[in-house]
Order: structure tokens, then C-alpha cells, then sequence
């Protein structure tokens, strides 16, 4: 929301592109945004005013453009006080690429445009407006914005304080919120029902729900010949994390699977926002996107809480542990710190192993002119034994071990408890 206004009050201002996988709350979070801060608000989806999607074909008249808004929802469009909302905007391609022209004839519109699929229409060869237009990428909640969801507002200010002593005080709070994250995740939809009840119940029917509604986006938007390529892909990525190094391994899918049978299904989910993936890059250094080796990576789904359910890992197991659950514990927990960074827009995330793979490192961020080698505990583990390894061959200036253990600082790296991940920027800063 911060950043939407900033947006409206920002001289030379352009139209604005949420981009983010379905369900994620863009379409909440634009029209709520209109009604907080605008008279009026716009609001078109081209998935379901299908007529308007031949709108801008012919070309591109700003008289007949807003005559047409304005017949299909009965709003006048009155500049100062009007946002126009684009929404599912990759159904109209020509749309899309209007959005220059709404800059360069009519840069006094609030416009913002949106699409659970835009980022497969943008680089399926669609004409687009290039440097006429911002983006905004939304994610789900993170840890920070499930605490405050659920009325822990007071909690939360500790954890941002970075006052360790009275944060460990409150730890055993932090790690129950914490294990309800990992079931529940950060979809608004899913947040929504478990703070009305925290009825865990209710909370897997809404992500059943959402599972199914990215399956039916396979069959309905992909093309194809991909489908049954893309589910391949979309259903091994627990076995894939359930490895011990991570890394995703084509064989999984069939014996025998190439890359090329499958890059392009990986690249459709990746686009779409449901999956990220993180390369392994082979040196420390700044910028790491040029030491990227493209033919290592590991794949995460877009929200924990999803992953739990397509694991079908119930509540029991992830707040109170069970012995054969060790294993893929560490799985949830590599995709929740993952989540956690990936939050952050300004963070480049790799991950880093030996040339011979005798250490490998969870994560490694560049941000603000350095670069956070992470390594990632389930539980209370101090060992760091490929952090160790890292820590000798490159001497980084501070390294991160992320576990349930409390807050504590060594000689040559800090144990930075996983509820407070997100603090792992502000430590940067102040070392």
C-alpha cells in the first residue's frame, strides 16, 4: 500500500504493473487502494468484459477509449479523482500494449494494470511497452505480515527492535507463530480463515483450492503440448526438495528426462509466479547473475503453505514434530526462508556448492554491495559445517546461520533464529 501511494504522488509518474501469481491479493489490494485514496475507482477485468478486449486493436484514440470505460461501468472519468483499474490484462494483449500510449497522450490517468498470468504474456512475444510503464511484483504474506495479521502487532515491534535478550525472552511465542505459518502460509485467502477461528481444517480446503485453480490454469492458458509437461514439473517439486542437496534433478520427472523436454515448462511456471527458481552460482562475487551456472538450480513454490498441502503434511506433524517427518522438515524450511528473502525485491538469491560437492550453502544474497552466504537449520542444530568451508575459502564479512537456536554472535558468523530472518538486511547494515 506504502509503495501505491508513493506511485500516485510521484512526478512523471507512469501506469503501473502488478504483476504476482493468482490469489496473491493484487486485485484486493488495487481496488482497495482506489477506495482509500481516489472518488472513484474504474475497474475492468478483460477476462470477463471479453468485448472490450478488441478495444485497443484498431488504434489507439484516448475520446474513444474513455468513452468506452465509461459506457461499460458507468463511471465518469474525471482525471484527478479516477483510478482506472486494468485487470487480468494479459486477455488483452493490445491492452498491454496501449499502456504507452495511456503515458505518452493521457499522463494525467491513474491507471494500474494487472495479471495472474501476466508473466507468461509477457514473454510469449506480446508488443510491450517498454520503459513506459513501472512494476510492482506482490508476493505472499510474509512471516512479518501474517504476525500483524493475526493482531501481533506488539510482538512484532519486539523482533524489529533487534533487542535479542527481550526477543529470546519471547521465543517459544515466535516459534509456535512460526510452525502456524509454515501450515497456514502467507495466501491472504488462507491468513483470512485462520484468524477468524484458527481452524487448520479450513485453512487446507482454501489451499486445496487454490492448487486446483493453478491446475486448471495448465490446461486452460498453456499451450497445449506443454500441459502434461508442466504438471510433471509442478508435481515432483516435493520429491525434488525432499533430496538432501535440493537441486532439481530431471530424472526425477522420467527415467531418462532431458532439459530440453522440459526447460520450457519450468520457464511457463516460473512465469506465471508459481515456482522460483534459484540458480547455483559458482564464486562470491559481485554481481553473482555473472557467475550463474544455468544448468544447476533448485525450484520453490510460491507459497509454504501450499507446499504443506501438496505434501498433504498435516497440522500435528508441522507444530509438534514427528520422528518421520526429519527429512523433509528441512525442505519447509529452506522454502520458508526463501519466501522470507525473496519478499525483499532488492535481494538476488543463489545458492553455492563445491565444485566437488563436498559443502553446499543454502543461500547466498547480494544486496547493498554485498554478499550473505546463509546456511539453514530445522532445529536447534549448531553445526555449520558447509558454512565452515565457505567461511575459509572466501573470509566473507559476516556469515549466517539460521536456525530455532536463540540469537548469538561468534567469531566469524552469527546464529540469527528463523522467526527473525527478516532482519538479516538490518544486520548487514549495522556490521
Amino acid at each position: 500500500m506504502n509503495h501505491l501511494v508513493a506511485w500516485k504522488n510521484k512526478q512523471g509518474r507512469k501506469p503501473l504493473v502488478v504483476r504476482g501469481a493468482r490469489q496473491v491479493g493484487k486485485t484486493w489490494l488495487m481496488k482497495e487502494f482506489g477506495h482509500m485514496y481516489f472518488e472513484k475507482v474504474l475497474y475492468v477485468n478483460f477476462e470477463k468484459s471479453k468485448h472490450l478486449q478488441s478495444l485497443f486493436e484498431l488504434d489507439f484514440d484516448i475520446k474513444r477509449v474513455k468513452i468506452a470505460l465509461q459506457t461499460e461501468t458507468g463511471i465518469s472519468i474525471t482525471p484527478s479523482n479516477t483510478l482506472i483499474l486494468f485487470d487480468e490484462i494479459q486477455s488483452a494483449p493490445s491492452a498491454l500494449n496501449a499502456l504507452k500510449y495511456f503515458f505518452e497522450d493521457a499522463p494525467e490517468l491513474f491507471i494500474i494494470a494487472a495479471g495472474s498470468l501476466l508473466g507468461v504474456a509477457l514473454h510469449a512475444h506480446t508488443s510491450f511497452p517498454v520503459g513506459k510503464v513501472e512494476f510492482m511484483d506482490l508476493f505472499p504474506m510474509s512471516y512479518y505480515e501474517f504476525l500483524e495479521a493475526l493482531g501481533e502487532k506488539r510482538l512484532l515491534e519486539v523482533l524489529k527492535s533487534n533487542d535479542w535478550p527481550l526477543i529470546t525472552t519471547f521465543k517459544l511465542k515466535y516459534i509456535e507463530l512460526l510452525r502456524h505459518y509454515y501450515f497456514v502460509g502467507g495466501m491472504p485467502e488462507a491468513v483470512s480463515v485462520f484468524r477468524k477461528d484458527y481452524n487448520f481444517n479450513e485453512v487446507r480446503y482454501v489451499q486445496r483450492n487454490i492448487l486446483d485453480a493453478y491446475e486448471q490454469d495448465f490446461s486452460k492458458h498453456a499451450p497445449t503440448e506443454l500441459v502434461p509437461r508442466i504438471r510433471m514439473v509442478w508435481n515432483s517439486i516435493p520429491s525434488q526438495l525432499a533430496k538432501e542437496n535440493r537441486k532439481f534433478i530431471y530424472g526425477v520427472l522420467k527415467e531418462g528426462a532431458r532439459a530440453k523436454e522440459f526447460e520450457l515448462a519450468i520457464e511457463w511456471l516460473v512465469n506465471c509466479g508459481q515456482v522460483h527458481k534459484v540458480f547455483r552460482t559458482t564464486k562470491p562475487s559481485i554481481p553473482l547473475k555473472a557467475y550463474e551456472d544455468q544448468s544447476a538450480f533448485k525450484l520453490y513454490l510460491v507459497d509454504i503453505g501450499l507446499l504443506a498441502a501438496m505434501g498433504n503434511i498435516d497440522a500435528k506433524t508441522l507444530l509438534e514434530g514427528n520422528r518421520i517427518f526429519n527429512e523433509f522438515k528441512g525442505a519447509i524450511t529452506e522454502q520458508f526462508v526463501l519466501q522470507q528473502l525473496v519478499n525483499d525485491n532488492s535481494n538476488s538469491i543463489f545458492y553455492w556448492s563445491a565444485e566437488r560437492s563436498t559443502a553446499e550453502l543454502d543461500f547466498l544474497v547480494q544486496n547493498s554491495g554485498s554478499v550473505l552466504p546463509i546456511e539453514v537449520k530445522a532445529e536447534e542444530n549448531l553445526q555449520a559445517k558447509s558454512l565452515k568451508v565457505f567461511h575459509q575459502k572466501y573470509s566473507p564479512s559476516i556469515s549466517i546461520r539460521t536456525s530455532m537456536s536463540d540469537y548469538r554472535e561468534q567469531d566469524w558468523l552469527i546464529n540469527l533464529p528463523l522467526y527473525a530472518i527478516n532482519e538479516i538486511l538490518t544486520l548487514n547494515r549495522k556490521l
